[in-house]
This record gives structure tokens, C-alpha cells and sequence, in this order.
């Protein structure tokens, strides 16, 4: 009776955890709380690089430490206990072994990265990718899906895109050189230092450190800051169609999901 019972609960917890087990599309409740817990401790992170935040707060930054560090070895330990019960699972020590429960160790010790000082805060955002791995089934791995699909279906004309942008930025870096770089050797010295202008006014962020004080430089700028908008909006526009293609399709064959198992069962 007692190994039946805990059975049962293994099993629960098993189907709370494990994405695979879970028998509805979604975040279970458990894991919902966990992916909140690593949004909180992200937050955390950031919280503590601000020094006003952080001076007079230390104690209460390590304590939130170890509750995250608790609540991720917690996690673990159960992830551990309940992972026999995916058929895929052949036992514990495999799947400690495995991908997955590494990643889940290094969740844990990411936890008490505080100690580590800014090193830590950085490895914190490590913890993003355990948000992924709790969301990849339901409605967020259909969106990535869709969003792998866009990006593969319009790979060629990506491709033209980048290597035309390559080519406008080389050809606008040489030009701004030749003209600019005898007035202004420090900014426009050689084409590398030319690259970095031209990278900022072809994607049109235009920071002004840097800009040409000649008649025929502003001119060649202006052309460039012109062209750059269309090589924002050209790419911009394949995937943004390609995105569109892939979300009705995928909708088209979630619809026909269902008519598909009822013919089967037939």
C-alpha cells in the first residue's frame, strides 16, 4: 500500500514536471511557479548591479540567493526522483548523465552565483534557458516553430539581403575614407574606422559621435543614410511575409489535426 501510494505521487509529480508527461498544451502549475521563480531572480541579478539598491541590502540579496538556490536544489531532487516514470528514461544515473539534468545542476549552482560576484550576475541569465526548456511545448513552442519555418523558408533571399547590405557597407566606408579621411584621420583613418560610422547610419541609429564635415561626404552620407532604410525594410518584409505564411499554415494543420485522429480511429 505504501509503494503504491508513493507511486501514485511520484507519479503526479512526474506529470508537474516533466513537459513530456504533462497531458494538457502548456506550463503545468509547478512549473509556472518555477518560471517565475527564475524571472524573480533575474530581476534580482539586474536589482543588484544598481549600488544604491545593493549597499545597506546585502543581507537580504544573499538571502534571496539561498532561497533560490533551495527552490532550484528542490527542483532537482524531485526532477531526479520522478524522471523514471518517462517510458524514454531508462534510469536515474542515464538521465543525471543527460543534457537536460546537467543543465538542471548548472540551474542549481547559477543560483548561488551572487558569490561569485559580477561573474555570477552574468551567469545568471543562464538561467533563460531553463525558462525555455519548462516552455517548450503548447502555444510557445508553436510560435518558435513558426518562427524556425519563416526564417528557413526565406533563407535564400535573407542571404541576398546580408550579402547586399555587406557590400553597401564596404562600398560607403571606402567612399566615406577617401573623402573624409584626410579631414578627420581619427574617425575616418581607414575603412575599418569608416565601418563603424557606416554601420550606424545604415541601420539608421545614427549616434552623431562620428559624422563627415565635407559637402561631398554629407552627400554620400545622405545617400547612405537613405539606402540604409531600405536595407532595414527588406528583410523586414520577407520575414514578416514569410511569418505571416507560416503561422496560417500551422493554424491550417492544428484544424485539420483532429479530423485526421477520427478518420484513424475509423
Amino acid at each position: 500500500m505504501e509503494t503504491t501510494t508513493q507511486h501514485s505521487w511520484r507519479r503526479k509529480l512526474a506529470q508537474q514536471l516533466d513537459p513530456v508527461l504533462n497531458p494538457r498544451e502548456g506550463l503545468t502549475p509547478l512549473n509556472a511557479l518555477i518560471t517565475l521563480v527564475i524571472i524573480i531572480g533575474i530581476v534580482t541579478a539586474v536589482l543588484q548591479t544598481e549600488q544604491t539598491i545593493y549597499q545597506g541590502n546585502e543581507s537580504w540579496f544573499r538571502l534571496s540567493e539561498l532561497i533560490f538556490g533551495t527552490i532550484f536544489l528542490l527542483e532537482y531532487c524531485a526532477r531526479i526522483w520522478t524522471c523514471i516514470e518517462n517510458e524514454k528514461v531508462r534510469s536515474r544515473w542515464r538521465y543525471m548523465l543527460s543534457w537536460v539534468a546537467i543543465a538542471d545542476l548548472i540551474a542549481v549552482m547559477v543560483a548561488f552565483s551572487v558569490y561569485l560576484g559580477n561573474g555570477g550576475i552574468l551567469l545568471r541569465l543562464l538561467l533563460l534557458l531553463r525558462v525555455l526548456q519548462l516552455a517548450k511545448l503548447g502555444r510557445f513552442s508553436m510560435a518558435m516553430e513558426c518562427i524556425f519555418v519563416a526564417v528557413r523558408s526565406r533563407g535564400y533571399e535573407l542571404l541576398v539581403s546580408a550579402i547586399f547590405a555587406g557590400l553597401l557597407l564596404l562600398i560607403s566606408s571606402t567612399l566615406l575614407y577617401l573623402v573624409e579621411g584626410p579631414h578627420q584621420p581619427d574617425a575616418f583613418g581607414s575603412i575599418l574606422r569608416s565601418a563603424w560610422w557606416a554601420i550606424a547610419t545604415l541601420t539608421t541609429v545614427g549616434y552623431g559621435d562620428v559624422y563627415p564635415v565635407t559637402a561631398l561626404g554629407r552627400f554620400l552620407a545622405g545617400i547612405t543614410a537613405i539606402t540604409g532604410v531600405c536595407i532595414i525594410a527588406v528583410p523586414t518584409g520577407i520575414l514578416a511575409s514569410a511569418f505571416s505564411d507560416a503561422i496560417n499554415t500551422a493554424k491550417e494543420r492544428h484544424r485539420k489535426l483532429p479530423k485526421i485522429l477520427e478518420r484513424d480511429k475509423d
